[in-house]
């Protein structure tokens, strides 16, 4: 069993945080020009899990490609891309209330308030979780500064 002490001294022990000591991250986390793993941002509204995108669906927005599941869910993005996209570029919410970037998984996921929140891992979203309304006010005072670090 994970404990919030435990998962804090694994993270500690790991290279958790993203180092941006020699260039500022981009807006928007991705992995070879696409956008949060390549998953379908919508789903996670629309059918409440994770679902890869492809490229048959895809556009760009903020100098990264997203894909989706199909074209409705595409069409749904390009319309509205704000309420859809994740917070804080995708990047991991927790790793923002701290004021550090990291990756994310697309498994690691809390729509929130309306909002789409994704994590380093399922053990942080667990830690992130504890206090969602604090993380969130504190990732916000950090955004998008913590892009420039």
């Amino acid at each position: 069993m994970f404990t919030r002490r435990t998962v804090l001294a694994s993270l500690a022990a790991t290279p958790f945080f993203v180092s941006t000591a020699f260039a500022a991250s981009p807006e928007v986390f991705v992995v070879d020009g696409i956008a949060i793993n390549g998953y379908d941002p919508v789903a996670y509204f629309d059918q409440s899990a994770p679902v890869e995108g492809s490229r048959d669906h895809a556009l760009m927005w903020k100098g990264a490609y997203w894909h989706f599941s199909s074209a409705e869910n595409m069409t749904k993005f390009e319309a509205n891309p704000e309420a859809y996209a994740p917070q804080y570029g995708g990047y991991c919410a927790y790793a923002a209330s701290k004021g550090a970037v990291a990756k994310t998984v697309p498994e690691a996921w809390t729509v929130y308030e309306g909002k789409l929140y994704l994590n380093y891992s399922d053990q942080v979203r667990g830690v992130w979780s504890q206090d969602i309304p604090a993380n969130i006010a504190l990732a916000d005072a950090n955004w998008p500064a913590i892009l420039d670090k």
